[in-house]
């Protein structure tokens, strides 16, 4: 089975994004913004635990989620040859 690499790299870039959106209002609903650097702030630049920087997380996300789901779909399937059959 091959997997589809725009569709897996749109799905991947999906899930980081938004997943990264959802930590950060979290992080923003129970402790406020504080606009702190974060560990992922150093590699995401803009990225920050506030509302503009969520939104800047988002995009990074998406583009860093796609590259990585592309990557990985595109390995999957040079990697996925199917076995050979023996016939007896």
């Amino acid at each position: 089975m091959k997997l589809n690499v725009k569709a897996f790299a749109l799905a991947c870039g999906l899930l980081c994004g938004l997943g990264l959106l959802f930590i950060t209002w979290w992080i923003i609903l129970f402790e406020g913004p504080s606009g702190d650097v974060t560990m992922i702030g150093r590699v995401y630049r803009g990225y920050n635990i506030s509302v503009g920087g969520s939104f800047i997380g988002l995009l990074w996300g998406l583009v860093d989620g796609a590259i990585g789901g592309a990557i990985f779909a595109w390995l999957y399937n040079i990697f996925n040859k199917p076995a050979p059959t023996v016939e007896a």
